[in-house]
């Protein structure tokens, strides 16, 4: 298992300026292999990859090196560029995203190094290429690994030096503790099958009234004057806390599931046709479910949990007491089945029947349709 740990820089304002300079190296070599692609692309129809751009990429660093300040920019961090643009194009083609397209340098706040080549820890602190040695926040010790790559990365808040590391395996005892369904949604963040709710406590929704007065602030500025910069990093930095909030809310409701259930069952979600609903995509960003998927599945595995996805096709319209169909708008918070008379919350039945799925993938009496996407829990 590969885990990012990340820690606080303090360069000086001389080291500042290199590693503004470097990024903005980075951001010209991904803007001129995107426009080589685009060229290549109209005037012949033939597709570029990563292994002739990198030689293109040498020869690029090399023009009159005295004066060129691509200089900056280490040789295998340029290739690692080159590497993100032609991942970007790979996931283009299979159609997971859009085509990529030309960055702002602004927009432009991360540079990835080999560790030894270009970037290394250095007498308690974090060395790169053409910058020095740069004073690092050691809040926490590193866990025993191999070093995959230093990402240094620039955020509103200040630098930061990111360390990937691949973790030795341990083994693991595989927990004990019961299962639980887990029915994911806007209403509640997350309803479990014990009766537990989890609601998300939408730091954007709270922080609303302070966006509103800083982008006013924003609308009264001159556009390309000082002030309006200075309003502008505002906001970035109250975004950049109201992330940080809802990851560390995420962290520990994670954390509380992992410790308490040793098999979690999870409806397979596809969260696109949320985030494009114009009444709901706010709130669902505000919620954060992709993150909460994520940071599950890695804690799991640390903690000997199995984690278990099914359809989620009719759960919330099937009664956990009966299984019948009871039919409901999604403005209908409760679940009120006329044959069998349970009346409970209407998250709270799905979570009953997500669990229900991972027990009985072989049972009969499940409606039609309502299949589930891998084998029954070892219960």
């Amino acid at each position: 298992m590969i885990k990012t740990y990340r820690y606080r820089l303090y360069p000086t304002k001389e080291q500042q300026t290199v590693l503004e300079d470097i990024l903005w190296s980075a951001c010209w070599l991904y803007n001129r292999a995107l426009d080589y692609r685009r060229k290549r692309w109209s005037e012949s129809r033939k597709p570029v990859h990563y292994t002739e751009q990198s030689a293109l990429w040498r020869d690029w660093r090399n023009e009159e090196p005295d004066e060129n300040p691509l200089r900056l920019l280490n040789m295998s961090a340029g290739q690692q560029v080159l590497r993100r643009l032609d991942s970007a194009y790979r996931q283009f083609l299979k159609g997971e995203r859009g085509i990529p397209r030309f960055k702002k340098a602004s927009r432009f706040n991360s540079v990835n190094y080999k560790p030894g080549d270009g970037a290394s820890v250095k007498s308690n602190r974090l060395y790169v290429q053409n910058v020095g040695l740069i004073k690092v926040r050691w809040h926490r010790a590193f866990p025993e690994g191999k070093f995959k790559n230093i990402v240094v990365l620039r955020k509103p808040s200040g630098w930061y030096v990111l360390f990937q590391i691949e973790l030795l395996e341990q083994p693991v005892e595989k927990s004990t503790n019961p299962p639980v369904g887990v029915d994911m949604g806007i209403t509640h963040a997350l309803a479990l099958s014990d009766g537990a709710i989890f609601d998300s406590p939408k730091y954007l929704q709270a922080s609303l009234k302070k966006l509103r007065v800083l982008q006013r602030s924003i609308a009264r500025k001159k556009k390309g004057g000082k002030n309006r910069r200075k309003a502008v990093m505002k906001v970035t930095r109250l975004h950049e806390h109201i992330a940080n909030q809802r990851s560390d809310w995420w962290h520990k409701t994670t954390h509380q599931l992992v410790n308490t259930h040793g098999v979690i069952v999870v409806e397979k979600l596809s969260l696109k046709f949320i985030l494009q609903n114009g009444h709901l995509s706010r709130s669902a960003h505000d919620v954060g479910l992709g993150m909460f998927r994520t940071l599950l599945d890695y804690k799991a595995v640390e903690a000997g949990v199995e984690i278990v996805t099914v359809n989620p096709r009719n759960t919330s319209q099937v009664c956990s007491g009966c299984g019948s169909i009871v039919q409901k708008s999604l403005s209908v918070r409760i679940h009120s089945c006329p044959d069998c008379g349970l009346i409970l919350d209407r998250d709270i039945n799905a979570a009953l029947n997500v669990l229900e799925l991972g027990r009985s993938f072989w049972e009969l009496t499940w409606p039609v349709g309502a299949s589930v996407s891998q084998e029954a829990l070892p219960l």
